[in-house]
């Protein structure tokens, strides 16, 4: 059996909950979590030590310890990428494949950061949302995108990754500028890629399901609504990268799903202008 170490901010939150059982589950056994580190107990939930108790799972006192004992690595913490520095440099260092959780990082020079510690130190490494493994955004035609259409539920800040992954996905790492043109209750933005084709996001209330509409060169159109199950297919996706070493994202996506998210957010100052990328 195959060790997975969680790493987390604190452990008592909804994929800690969630992702071993779908490992046990997606493996046959083969893959288990068997220990796990949080830096703070939850302020609404369990302690990390009622949890891993709950769980059967053991409870290590430090990151170091996690690291040497697992043969694979998650570090978690969700909603709080400001910590995936702090939480993710020890096991970028250890050459042992890393998943880091969405969002991957506060911003680009962090995930720059991210990337070339695990290239230095050779340890495979990648991050995703879920909702790019939707069987119906896979299957999408990618050729002779021109414009998309995306609406999804949630805050920009934490929401947003679910949005811009799929839409990178399908259009490319060539993101060239934003535009805020949201309001308090349902932020939007703009956003410009090579060649003049573009995307656009807009986050409506919690009854909002994920889906886009996609239209083509040729003016014909397609409306994308995610129905698969497209976390069973995230973990799947997570085993191969586990098994094999090699990430199922490209690092340059990654980097370019961020610094839209980073930039999004400064052009939220300045709505309706238009913010170059780096």
């Amino acid at each position: 059996m195959k060790k997975i170490g969680f790493i987390d901010y604190y452990l008592d939150e909804w994929h800690a909950e969630k992702y071993p059982e779908w490992i046990e589950n997606a493996s046959n056994g083969v893959m288990k979590v068997t220990y796990a580190y949080g830096k703070k107990d939850s302020e609404k939930g369990l302690s990390n030590a009622d949890w891993c108790e709950k769980k059967g799972i053991q409870l290590l006192r430090s990151i170091d310890e996690v690291v040497e004992k697992s043969d694979y690595l998650i570090v978690l913490s969700p909603d709080n990428p400001e910590l995936h520095e702090e939480l993710s440099i020890l096991p970028l260092q250890s050459g042992k494949p890393t998943y880091v959780d969405k969002t991957f990082a506060p911003d680009r020079k962090t995930a720059l950061l991210l990337f070339e510690t695990a290239q230095r130190y050779g340890t495979p490494l990648y991050s995703t949302s879920a909702l790019r493994f939707a069987t119906e955004y896979v299957e999408a035609d990618r050729e002779g995108i021109e414009t998309i259409c995306s609406v999804g539920p949630g805050t920009y800040e934490n929401y947003s990754i679910h949005q811009i992954e799929p839409i990178v996905s399908l259009m490319g790492c060539e993101p060239k500028q934003v535009m805020y043109f949201g309001t308090p209750k349902s932020p939007a933005l703009l956003i410009r890629f090579a060649n003049g084709r573009q995307a656009t996001i807009n986050h409506f209330g919690w009854e909002c399901p994920f889906r886009m509409t996609l239209n083509y060169d040729s003016c014909n159109a397609k409306t994308l609504k995610p129905e698969s199950d497209f976390f069973e297919l995230f973990i799947k996706k997570m085993l191969t990268f586990f098994e094999t070493g090699e990430p199922m994202v490209n690092p340059s996506e990654t980097i370019a799903i961020i610094t839209i998210i980073e930039y999004g957010l400064k052009a939220r100052q300045t709505p309706y202008r238009l913010v170059d990328l780096p």
